[in-house]
């Protein structure tokens, strides 16, 4: 019978040991290597880091949203770590130094050529899994925004010139036109 090589299982703690400037995340045991974000990339992330910052401020509300680099610990064991481009979390409580305990309620991930498969898939299901309450994927590169909102199981699909209504708060509406016209995407 032959013997088949089996892959190796990292930790958390293989994540750590990286050299300065490396952006990896683990997703069950696997490390996968992060490629820099582009600047339209880091100008989506920021103007939505702003909008969703500046609506919880006015609200004085409780939830606190982070961009990446953001260590998200899914899971008690450490087996998976991301670091979504955008992650609003509303349980003080799964907040720590090293970044957030457990699952997220809200989910920002802005596409990138060598995300795609990551943000589609593999993330999809782990934030699902995990207890994400609603994710987004931003694909400028598509003109596409999906939404997903766990707990309602209902999925929404936009472009960049849509409004897009946040189903963890009641009255967060984000114009992407708006964040497209400011950018010059076009």
């Amino acid at each position: 019978m032959p013997a088949f090589a089996q892959k190796p299982y990292y930790t958390i703690d293989d994540i750590y040991a990286l050299p300065d400037g490396v952006h990896a995340e683990l997703i069950d045991g696997q490390i996968y290597y992060m490629a820099p974000p582009s600047r339209r990339h880091q100008e989506i992330t920021g103007e939505l880091f702003g909008i969703i910052r500046e609506y919880i401020r006015k609200q004085n509300g409780s939830c606190r949203v982070y961009t990446a680099p953001f260590a998200v610990f899914l899971n008690e064991n450490d087996s998976s770590y991301v670091e979504p481009d955008i992650s609003v979390i509303c349980s003080p409580d799964k907040l720590n130094d090293k970044g957030c305990l457990g699952a997220p309620d809200w989910i920002i991930e802005i596409v990138s050529p060598g995300s795609r498969r990551m943000d589609y898939y593999t993330k999809l299901f782990k934030y699902r899994t995990a207890g994400v309450r609603e994710y987004w994927i931003a694909d400028p590169e598509k003109n596409r925004i999906l939404v997903y909102n766990f707990e309602s199981e209902d999925t929404g699909d936009y472009t960049f010139r849509d409004s897009v209504k946040a189903g963890i708060y009641d009255d967060l509406l984000i114009s992407f036109s708006e964040i497209s016209d400011m950018l010059n995407f076009r």
